[in-house]
């Protein structure tokens, strides 16, 4: 089950901000904690699930779940995405 998910961008201020305030958005009803922060503090553990954009996927493969966006401003790919990993 899915409680909390971590927006991560390289700096942990722009991109990852963008994409919690979408999913905040996306996921309003559900009562999901959501937070944003640098990879650097992306560590299994710290999330249930982990939403970056398709430039850091290489830095997250170590991480049990994680979704990568190929395009961070596609609402629609993020709520179908989401849709996925919460029917899991």
């Amino acid at each position: 089950m899915i409680k909390s998910i971590m927006c991560c961008c390289g700096s942990g201020l722009g991109s990852s901000m963008l994409v919690r305030m979408n999913v905040e958005k996306t996921l309003q009803k559900i009562g999901v904690s959501v937070t944003h922060s640098s990879l650097s503090d992306a560590a299994e553990g710290a999330a249930d699930l982990f939403v970056v954009g398709k430039d850091l996927e290489n830095f997250v493969k170590q991480l049990p779940r994680v979704v990568i966006l190929d395009n961070i401003m596609d609402k629609t790919e993020l709520e179908n995405k989401l849709r996925t990993e919460f029917e899991k």
